[in-house]
C-alpha cells in the first residue's frame, strides 16, 4: 500500500483522539498487557534479589569496582532512555492520526534499541576477556542473567515493532493497529524503567562497592 493509500485509509476510519481503546478488544489488550507487565515485574524483582545476595562472590575473578566501564554503559543507557522518547512521540503520532510520524518515530526507536543492543554485545564481549563469563562465578552468572534477560527483551521489543512497522505499512493506522502499537510502546518503557534500575543497582551501586 503507498503512502497516500494509507492516508487515505487513515482519514476515513473515523479514529477518536485515543484509537487504542476505542473497541472493547484494545481496552481488554490494554488491561491484560498491564497483568502482564506485574508478571514480569515480579521476574525481574527475583533476578534483582540474586543479583545482589551474589554480587560479591567473585571468586578469583575481577569485582565489580574492577569491571564495570561506566562512560560506555552511560552512553547505552541514554540511547535506552532516548529511545522511550521517541516511542512516546510514535503514539502522540498514532493519536493524531499521522501515519508518516508514527513510522518515523517508531522506527527510530527500533534503531535505537538496535544500538543499545551492540553496545551491550561489545559490552559482553570485553567482559569474557576480563575473565567475567557466566562459568566464572557465581556473580558471573547472576550478572549475565539478570542483564542478558534484560537483553532479551530488549531485542523481543525490536522485532516486535519492527513487525508492527511492517503491518502498517499495509493496513495503515487502523482500529486494530491502534491497541497493538500502543501495548508495544508500555512494554517499550517497561524496558526502559528496568534499565534504569540495572544501571543504578548493578553499576553504580557496584562501582562504589
Amino acid at each position: 500500500m503507498s503512502t497516500a493509500q494509507v492516508e487515505q485509509t487513515n482519514a476515513t476510519t473515523g479514529l477518536s483522539p485515543h484509537p487504542e481503546r476505542e473497541t472493547m478488544e484494545g481496552r481488554n489488550k490494554i488491561t491484560g498487557f498491564w497483568l502482564f507487565l506485574g508478571a514480569e515485574t515480579v521476574m525481574f524483582a527475583c533476578f534483582f534479589g540474586v543479583y545482589l545476595a551474589l554480587r560479591n562472590s567473585s571468586m578469583d575473578g575481577p569485582t565489580t569496582q574492577e569491571l564495570y566501564h561506566i562512560p560506555m554503559v552511560a552512553v547505552s543507557t541514554l540511547i535506552l532512555l532516548f529511545s522511550s522518547l521517541t516511542s512516546v512521540l510514535g503514539v502522540v503520532g498514532m493519536q493524531q492520526h499521522n501515519y508518516k510520524k508514527t513510522m518515523l518515530w517508531f522506527g527510530i526507536t527500533v534503531l535505537l534499541g538496535a544500538s543499545f543492543l551492540g553496545f551491550e554485545i561489545y559490552e559482553f564481549v570485553v567482559y569474557v576477556g576480563e575473565g567475567h563469563t557466566f562459568t566464572s562465578s557465581a556473580f558471573g552468572s547472576a550478572f549475565y542473567t539478570l542483564l542478558g534477560t534484560h537483553g532479551a527483551h530488549v531485542l523481543f521489543g525490536v522485532c516486535w515493532i519492527t513487525g508492527l512497522l511492517a503491518q502498517a505499512r499495509k493496513q495503515g493506522l487502523t482500529q486494530v493497529m491502534a491497541p497493538k502499537f500502543f501495548v508495544a510502546s508500555l512494554y517499550w518503557h517497561f524496558i526502559d524503567v528496568v534499565w534504569v534500575f540495572i544501571f543504578t543497582v548493578v553499576y553504580l551501586m557496584g562501582k562504589v562497592g
